[in-house]
């Protein structure tokens, strides 16, 4: 069986963090490291996707597979994953046929696990910095009862 030339790029899926609990109290945790992950297919760029980033090359054989995009390993030469630039070169042998015209239909969905993001809204997450807000457990829930009654998607 043929594999293709791939580099061993996984990271951490979890960042430590310092949250600050109920009664006002800092708290060591880990949060999911949620990144994202540009492919360019030959040089063409194809998709974003939002990974942990454990095993980007799995991830990206994986997602070429499910949109049908490739059929088989022997037409994957490589999958160079390069975490400074966000981005993962896909190389084939010998291209994909009809790709132009598979990557002209597309969908967007609500999200959970294939949504879309427009702009340089990723690049821009680190910079924020919110002001601080105090909270009593009652208002939480009372947050929670409303956003419940409002969400008609995800009940």
């Amino acid at each position: 069986m043929h594999l293709p030339d791939m580099t061993d790029a996984g990271l951490e899926a979890a960042m430590a963090v310092t949250a600050v609990d109920e009664y006002g109290q800092p708290r060591d945790g880990y949060i999911a490291a949620e990144r994202a992950l540009t492919i360019y297919l030959d040089k063409r760029e194809i998709v974003t996707l939002m990974t942990l980033g454990t095993q980007p090359e799995l991830l990206i054989l994986g997602w070429l597979r499910n949109q049908r995009l490739i059929a088989a390993l022997d037409q994957i030469k490589a999958i160079q994953v390069d975490w400074e630039t966000a981005s993962v070169a896909v190389t084939t042998y010998a291209g994909i046929e009809g790709l132009n015209e598979r990557l002209s239909r597309k969908t967007i969905t609500t999200g959970c696990g294939q949504g879309t993001v427009f702009g340089g809204l990723m690049e821009d997450l680190e910079q924020i910095r919110l002001p601080e807000v105090r909270l009593s457990q009652a208002g939480i829930y009372r947050l929670l009862q409303t956003l419940n009654e409002h969400n008609q998607v995800y009940r």
